[in-house]
């Protein structure tokens, strides 16, 4: 089963998808965040044969919903009007994570959603 995730943002949206077996998270592409990312997630969804997308659930620390959540129920919606099957799962600090890991590039927000893929994939297994 292959799985795509979104580290969903004011300005751009990170993609990150599994391989073919869904087992391994890897960043694929950063979208802008504006009136064309539902249509070029919804191509990307088609043309990989993704079954499921997985949204990053961005929280406070003290575990309160953050500006950005109202944005991500709103596209979430969206996506499962258009028969989409979303997950939110929560995510902290992946953008800084990717940072740390790789250092800032052009990439970077597609690196987060493959932390945001990876952790739901661990959630899974472990659960």
């Amino acid at each position: 089963m292959k799985v795509m995730a979104l580290d969903y943002g004011e300005k751009r949206v990170g993609l990150a998808s599994t391989d073919d077996a869904g087992t391994f998270a890897l960043p694929r592409t950063v979208l802008s965040n504006d009136a064309t990312l539902l249509d070029q997630v919804l191509a990307f969804k088609l043309k990989e044969g993704v079954s499921k997308v997985v949204i990053g659930e961005s929280k406070n620390l003290d575990g309160t919903p953050n500006p950005i959540n109202a944005e991500v129920e709103k596209f979430k919606r969206a996506l499962e009007e258009r028969g989409v099957e979303v997950v939110l799962h929560p995510e902290v600090f992946t953008t800084q994570e990717a940072i740390r890991i790789q250092g800032e590039n052009n990439l970077t927000d597609a690196s987060a959603a493959a932390l945001i893929l990876k952790n739901y994939l661990d959630s899974l297994s472990a659960g």
